[in-house]
């Protein structure tokens, strides 16, 4: 009867030690260093708005925040384009089931500028069945940084053709080993330099193919990352955000048929920033996230494995007691 009530007990104390590692893990979220970075300074975080640049009873035209996502992706909680445009409808009292704002293209959480959606599904069904004919200008701006002296620079303007594939975390690159076996799909971006400088150049981009992340991968395969974009291995990040920018829309209206133009310029700083040049850039706040990571994976390893023997020890005192000891 005492093995058996010794093994229920050990099974108790194991039983225990699993809650104990699975509390504290849910509490350990690793934050990217980028992000603490705009929680402390960015005096818009989790705030981020919109601009409505012009709306009719069939579309609606946006100047979205840089951070803030397009539309929502499941287990997000963070603010949305699409959710802040309800708000303003219901506020104005023109939402309803059958119109309210509706996706036709995304862009990037980090990426600014116009952004169109349909308010009723039927313009959404001809807007994204009709897009490559109807869009007759989409224009981006980007600063990104000169390669290094051994990798060549781009021309003055050319296309990339190059195909796109995903990696495990759904971020767009350029396949470059022989044996990357991963899927791939067709994406053409046109680019003509609008400005080059010592360190870096200003491009202007249109997409022939809207391929996720496709102008961030496409640059980034020819050396030239764009500044503040750390997924992509930049080393410079001036403006803390992605230096991208979704400048023109112009379209012909889906109902009326009408010629459409919308341009909000990029910040004025970067052309300023590319004209100076920067030969000693402050170290992005993300350079030591390698370091970080593994100091986090440590705590994780750490909670896998307590140490029993004191887990067991702190049961047997009092609250007062091991807080003294110093036990958790």
């Amino acid at each position: 009867m005492s093995n058996v009530f010794s093994a229920l007990c050990a099974t108790f104390e194991l039983y225990l030690d699993y809650l104990y590692s699975r509390d504290m893990k849910e509490t350990l979220h690793f934050v990217k260093a980028s992000t603490r970075y705009k929680r402390e300074h960015k005096s818009d975080y989790g705030k981020e708005r919109i601009e409505i640049l012009y709306e009719d009873k069939d579309i609606v035209v946006i100047n979205k925040a840089s951070g803030l996502l397009s539309v929502p992706y499941p287990g997000s909680k963070s603010r949305t384009a699409i959710e802040l445009l309800e708000k303003i409808m219901r506020k104005k009292g023109t939402f309803s089931e059958s119109h309210r704002p509706f996706v036709v293209h995304r862009l990037d959480r980090d990426t600014s500028g116009v952004m169109m959606f349909a308010l009723n599904e039927r313009v959404q069904k001809k807007i994204m069945s009709s897009w490559k004919t109807m869009v007759t200008d989409r224009l981006y701006r980007a600063v990104a940084e000169n390669p290094r002296r051994n990798h060549p620079e781009l021309p003055d303007s050319g296309l990339i053709d190059e195909p796109l594939a995903k990696n495990a975390c759904h971020q767009g690159y350029v396949p470059k080993k022989l044996d990357d076996k991963a899927e791939t799909c067709e994406a053409r971006t046109n680019f003509s330099v609008v400005l080059r400088g010592r360190t870096h150049t200003l491009f202007e981009l249109s997409l022939d193919t809207g391929k996720k992340n496709q102008i961030r991968a496409h640059l980034a395969s020819r050396h030239y990352p764009l500044a503040g974009d750390e997924n992509y291995r930049a080393r410079t990040d001036p403006f803390h955000r992605l230096a991208l920018h979704a400048r023109t829309l112009a379209f012909i209206h889906p109902v009326t048929g009408e010629k459409m133009s919308f341009e909000i310029p990029e910040p004025e700083e970067w052309e300023q920033y590319v004209k100076k040049g920067d030969l000693h850039p402050q170290i992005p706040v993300w350079a030591n996230e390698r370091k970080e990571r593994i100091q986090y994976n440590a705590q994780i390893e750490n909670i896998k494995t307590p140490d029993h023997s004191l887990r067991r020890q702190a049961r047997k005192m009092d609250f007062i007691a091991r807080g003294k000891s110093g036990i958790k």
